[in-house]
Formats: C-alpha cells, sequence, structure tokens
C-alpha cells in the first residue's frame, strides 16, 4: 500500500514520467536509434561487423554493467530522485557531442571520428547504467505493486509511438540530407529532445522513504558477503539470471538485422529507417497490453512468449528470399522489445524485501553484462570469419535453450516465495 501523499500524486507521477519516457523515446529510440541509426552512421566509418555490432548493444552494456556497483549505495538512500537526475544528465549531453562529431567529420576525418564516436557512445551508455538502479527503485517506490507492470508497459507504448514518430523523421531527414549533414542534425534533435525529458522527470513527486526500507550503509566485504548469501539461499533468482544471461544471447541477433539486411538485400538508408517505425510501432501497441498481461497471468509466462518470438524473427531473417521479409522481422523484434523492458524491470523487483529490492535490481542486470558484452563481439567475429546464417542459428538454439529454464526449474517469483518478500541478513 502506498503512503497517502504519494496516492495523492499518482497521477501527477504518472503523467511526468510518461511524458518524459516518451521524449526519451522520442530521441534516443527514433531519432538516435542503435538498433538502426546509430549501426547506419557507424556504417559510413568503419567496416568492422564486429565493432558495428558491438556499439549497437553498447545502450545495453552501459546500462547493466554499473547497476550492481550502485545498489549498495543506492539501497541506503530514503530519496533517490537526486541520484536519478544528477546521473541522467551523463546520459543525455553525450548527443549534443556526437551532433558536432558529425558535423566535423569532413574536417577531422573518419578515423577520429570513430574513436571519439565511440568514447561519446560509452559515456552515454554508462550514464544511463549509473542511472537505472536509482531510478528503477524509484519508480517502484513511487508506484503501487500490482499496477507496476501497467505502468512499465504504458509508458513503454508511449515511448515507442513517440520513438516512431522520431524514426519516421529520421528516414526524412536522411533521404533529403546528405553525410555527415543528416546525422549531425539527428544528433542535435535527439539531444534536444532529451533535455526537455529531463524537465519532466524532474517534476516527479517522490518523499523520504521510511528508515524501517532503508538497509544500511555497507562495506565493500559486507557487500559481497549480502550478494552471495542472497544468491545462495534464492535458487529461484539464480535460475532467473541463468535464462536472463541465454536470453541476452539471442537477442544479440537484433543488432545485426540491419547490417545483415544491407549486405544481403542492399537495403537503402531510407528504408532502414522505415524499419525501425514498424519496431517501434510494433513496440508501442504490445507494451499496455503485454504489462497488462504479466499484471494477471504472470510476467515468466510473457518472458516464456517474448523469446519464443525472438527464435521466430531469427528463422524468417535466414528464411528470407527479400528485403520486404525485414517487415515481419522487426514487427516480432518489436513486441519482443517491449516484452524484454517492461516485463524484467517488473519481476525483477517481485524477488526479495523491499530493502533489498536495489541488490536485486543491480545483480539482474550487471550479472549478465559480460554476456551482453562478449555476445555481440563473438557474434561479428563469426559473421566475418564464416557467414550470418552460423551466427543466427546459435542465437536462436541460446533462444530456446532460454525458454527451457523458464518452464522447468524457474517459478514466478511471488508463486514461489510467497509474493517474492524475504529478508536477508548482512553477511559479514
Amino acid at each position: 500500500m502506498l503512503p497517502q501523499d504519494l496516492r495523492d500524486k499518482l497521477q501527477h507521477n504518472a503523467v511526468v514520467n510518461i511524458l518524459d519516457g516518451s521524449l526519451f523515446g522520442f530521441g534516443v529510440s527514433g531519432l538516435a536509434s542503435y538498433v538502426t541509426i546509430i549501426p547506419l552512421f557507424l556504417s559510413y566509418l568503419t567496416e568492422s561487423t564486429a565493432l558495428i555490432g558491438f556499439v549497437a548493444t553498447l545502450f545495453h552494456i552501459g546500462w547493466q554493467m554499473p547497476q550492481l556497483l550502485t545498489s549498495s549505495y543506492v539501497a541506503s538512500l530514503r530519496r533517490y530522485k537526486p541520484m536519478v537526475l544528477a546521473m541522467t544528465l551523463v546520459e543525455r549531453f553525450p548527443y549534443f557531442g556526437l551532433a558536432l562529431l558529425a558535423f566535423m567529420i569532413p574536417q577531422i576525418g573518419a578515423d577520429v571520428a570513430l574513436l571519439l564516436a565511440l568514447l561519446l557512445l560509452a559515456v552515454q551508455s554508462l550514464g544511463g547504467g549509473f542511472t537505472g538502479t536509482a531510478w528503477q527503485s524509484m519508480i517502484s517506490k513511487i508506484m503501487p505493486p500490482h499496477r507496476l507492470g501497467a505502468f512499465f508497459g504504458i509508458q513503454s507504448a508511449c515511448v515507442n509511438l513517440f520513438g516512431a514518430g522520431g524514426a519516421l523523421l529520421a528516414s526524412v531527414i536522411l533521404e533529403r540530407l546528405d553525410f555527415p549533414q543528416s546525422f549531425s542534425l539527428l544528433f542535435l534533435l535527439s539531444g534536444i529532445s532529451l533535455l526537455i525529458s529531463f524537465v519532466f522527470l524532474a517534476m516527479t513527486y517522490e518523499p523520504k522513504s521510511d528508515p524501517k526500507n532503508i538497509a544500511e550503509p555497507v562495506r565493500w566485504r559486507q557487500f559481497g558477503g549480502r550478494l552471495r548469501q542472497i544468491l545462495r539461499e534464492d535458487e529461484n533468482f539464480r535460475w532467473f539470471l541463468v535464462a536472463r544471461a541465454l536470453t541476452a544471447v539471442s537477442l544479440t541477433a537484433i543488432s545485426f538485422y540491419t547490417i545483415y539486411g544491407i549486405r544481403r538485400f542492399d537495403m537503402s538508408p531510407e528504408f532502414a529507417g522505415v524499419l525501425t517505425s514498424v519496431l517501434l510501432v510494433s513496440n508501442t501497441l504490445s507494451s499496455s497490453v503485454i504489462g497488462w498481461i504479466g499484471d494477471r497471468w504472470g510476467h515468466r509466462r510473457v518472458l516464456i512468449a517474448a523469446n519464443l518470438l525472438t527464435v521466430l524473427a531469427i528463422a524468417i531473417a535466414l528464411w528470407a528470399t527479400d528485403a520486404q521479409w525485414f517487415y515481419a522481422v522487426f514487427a516480432l523484434t518489436g513486441f519482443v522489445n517491449s516484452a524484454q523492458w517492461s516485463t524484467i524491470m517488473t519481476i525483477t523487483v517481485q524477488f526479495g524485501s523491499v530493502a533489498e529490492r536495489p541488490y536485486y535490481i543491480g545483480m539482474a542486470n550487471s550479472f549478465i553484462a559480460p554476456v551482453t558484452i562478449f555476445a555481440p563481439v563473438f557474434g561479428g567475429w563469426l559473421v566475418d570469419a564464416v557467414n550470418f546464417e552460423l551466427t543466427f542459428a546459435i542465437f536462436a538454439l541460446a533462444g530456446l535453450v532460454s525458454i527451457l529454464v523458464y518452464v522447468i526449474p524457474m517459478d514466478d517469483p511471488q508463486e514461489a516465495t510467497g509474493g517474492g518478500k524475504r529478508n536477508v541478513a548482512v553477511a559479514d
């Protein structure tokens, strides 16, 4: 049950955070999409498939890696919002740097531009990661638990609706302007959109938490002991981490769809922009429904369905006879993305007690970061050394195995623990 002041501010908090997400999506998911626009931009600077594949997943890597490092500090905070606002600026300002960088490519050359682009994208993604644990903790604090899946779903739908509009605008800009002026304008507009979204995020109402829901700050030795104890005692969470790691491998295929289509079917940049819109429209249409279904029928079942669709999308890409098949590939991927984003965040906070929540959030993201880092590098190397077909087949196999883990050893956290609440003492 939310405190009365949060119940009074529920509508306000929902609106300002949905507006924040919508404008964030317009910039990051549409105008500067890591799925299409960023790989396309990098393809002008390098021919390395491995490097492009790695950078295409850099957003997810930066999101995952730092979250465990911040979990102990976040768990000791009575208010999460100040940390959220400070860290999220780090993930927003690099787009202005990318805009300037793209404008300067004729003067500085492709090699220097590539190095600086990698640095800016790394800063942007890490900024998201250092924001992540505090932001998820803040949202789970200000939203009712039984509506959390629906909120993430509606927010995701709005993110991708605006992202689809941004992608359509991106396709127009790419068609009418030459490289690199087109990308300079795209990144500039993305940065402006993100600054406006920051204003809405800053309007979030978050009171101080009850001291009983705040964990005592721990030393690094105690921090490691607490993590080990949680993993030792919560078998269901361990299986969840295994399933997430396998899922991360299968989702790496998404990073290669655009490059595969360009090389096999000679896709134009304009067609890639249209596919981004297909991806985001599909994500928009499915997001709110997925949250509603997950809240009522179980988020684990939603993840099983999403992984099945990931395998199906990979199969269609492999069997495609022309570029038109990629409409179906990106439509299915949109459903998968909406399920993985909103459902993973919702199911993660169902493990453990309120005080332990930042630890679960941190582990659920950071522990799969090595997989997210090396899977695209391995995939890109395998494409260059062998072919796309074998690479996609490995990704599909990982998806099938993840389904088996979700189906056989893992239960929904609330069913497994009678509400998912347990208390773990600090291990010294």
